[in-house]
């Protein structure tokens, strides 16, 4: 079974966040020839989501990227991962007029309560679901929001086209657990029979988060789209 997740997780909110500003009379082309998602067409005051990924096709990054005007974007990121995203986008980046930089708000802890709601929706949260240079998005159940199939070359672009144009399915995904017992963060999951089959990856209000293999029917397999 399938689990479609709400957009938007409640944390998503400045103050939980960092963000990169990237500005300059180059900045869209870019942050288009870096990103997973086609920004060509985005309006300014408009926002989407995105991998940043490493040539391998591992995510390094996951974000939403909103665009502040015209030759400025601003990404935001789960908190800590701001430096990561800085270093991914300046690797690349040469004689391109494009500056970047990092501001962390006055962060407030995310709280229980927020907690609960992320993994009840099924949000993958980097740190905890998403590993930077291990994850693929194709077990993320991320890619219907966050990467454009039809769009043009970037890094890591191979292996998430090639999975998508064979119909591969990723070798685990991201389900949510409903019958969690006493588990917690870094669990095994398991068969009836005792086969482990994946592991806990976030508990929170009943409902944990967790990779599986594909071999496997326990939880519903997170997909997160428009």
């Amino acid at each position: 079974m399938e689990h479609t997740s709400a957009l938007t997780p409640a944390y998503w909110t400045p103050e939980h966040l960092d963000q990169v500003i990237i500005e300059g009379a180059d900045a869209l082309t870019y942050l288009q020839s870096q990103i997973s998602q086609e920004i060509r067409s985005l309006p300014v005051g408009e926002s989407t989501w995105t991998f940043l990924l490493a040539p391998t096709g591992k995510v390094e990054v996951f974000g939403r990227l909103v665009r502040t005007a015209e030759q400025r974007y601003v990404l935001e990121v789960d908190p800590g991962f701001g430096p990561v995203a800085v270093e991914r986008l300046n690797r690349f980046k040469i004689r391109v007029d494009v500056t970047t930089r990092l501001e962390v708000a006055a962060r407030q802890e995310i709280g229980a309560e927020l907690e609960v709601q992320r993994v009840a929706a099924s949000w993958p949260r980097m740190g905890s679901e998403i590993s930077v240079g291990e994850t693929i998005p194709a077990e993320t159940g991320l890619t219907g929001i966050a990467v454009n199939f039809a769009k043009g070359c970037y890094p890591g672009q191979e292996l998430v086209e090639r999975m998508d144009s064979r119909g591969a399915v990723a070798p685990r995904s991201l389900r949510l657990l409903s019958e969690v017992g006493n588990l917690t963060v870094g669990d095994p999951i398991t068969e009836p029979d005792g086969t482990e089959v994946g592991v806990v990856t976030s508990v929170a209000g009943g409902l944990a988060l967790g990779y599986v293999k594909r071999s496997s029917t326990i939880g519903e397999v997170v997909s997160i789209q428009h």
